[in-house]
């Protein structure tokens, strides 16, 4: 398995609109989830690859990110202040300091359980046979996510779009290699784009996730995921 990934990419630059009030004086990364701010719940998961860099976007109300991340190592920061990038932009302006080769992307709007979700990608990560692995789980699985699967799976692993089959969920976490990005003219999109071009290759790839995962987009998460957190503890 060459070329595991030694960088991890954390987006961060949302305005949380979805969070209502929540996010009136503060970013989504900064709600509590069990006392703990959802950019902390994130990090956990980083920190269990050990990194050489963290790169985190940000846009909206930045110093609150900044001041509570202040003195921890590995972390930089990728300012998005005039335009919010999307994630596939976003990916692009912090590439300088990722560095070289392909990255961990994760959203700092969930929670976890089970084994880290980094860590299992980085096991399954095979750079002859892919551009993009994504950490999914069924669909019914997936607490806090609205629809039926963004992708079905293969007895190889291989995914496509579900195209409103039943499938799997995207947990926000990825291996990706950026080789397509300079292709890409938009200055903001998403990172489908490159999903896209690696699942006509043929070179998109799934695992599912062993443990729990809930989505905290909305402020009935929050309780959901806490009560995810809750559960796993007991056990």
């Amino acid at each position: 398995m060459p070329c595991i990934p030694d960088a991890v990419m954390l987006f961060a630059a949302g305005f949380g609109t979805r969070m209502g009030a929540l996010t009136a004086d503060r970013p989504k990364p900064m709600i509590e989830v069990a006392g703990r701010p959802l950019i902390d719940h994130a990090l956990d998961q980083a920190a269990a690859i050990r990194p050489r860099q963290i790169v985190i976007n940000l846009h909206y109300r930045p110093e609150m990110i900044r001041t509570h991340l202040a003195g921890r190592e590995k972390i930089a920061f990728s300012d998005e202040s005039d335009a919010i990038l999307e994630t596939g932009g976003g990916l692009r302006a912090a590439l300088p300091q990722l560095g070289p080769g392909p990255v961990y992307t994760l959203n700092s709007d969930a929670v976890w359980t089970g084994p880290p979700a980094l860590s299992q990608l980085a096991s399954r990560w095979d750079a002859s046979r892919m551009d993009a692995l994504l950490l999914l789980l069924p669909a019914e699985k997936a607490k806090g996510y609205r629809g039926t699967g963004d992708f079905v799976m293969d007895e190889d692993g291989r995914i496509v779009r579900a195209k409103g089959a039943p499938g799997y969920a995207y947990l926000g976490a990825q291996i990706l290699s950026p080789k397509h990005i300079s292709a890409i003219s938009e200055t903001v999109f998403s990172l489908n784009q490159l999903w896209d071009i690696a699942i006509a290759e043929g070179r998109a790839f799934g695992v599912v996730h062993d443990g729990g995962w809930c989505d905290v987009g909305r402020p009935e998460g929050i309780a959901e995921a806490e009560a995810l957190l809750g559960k796993a503890r007991d056990v």
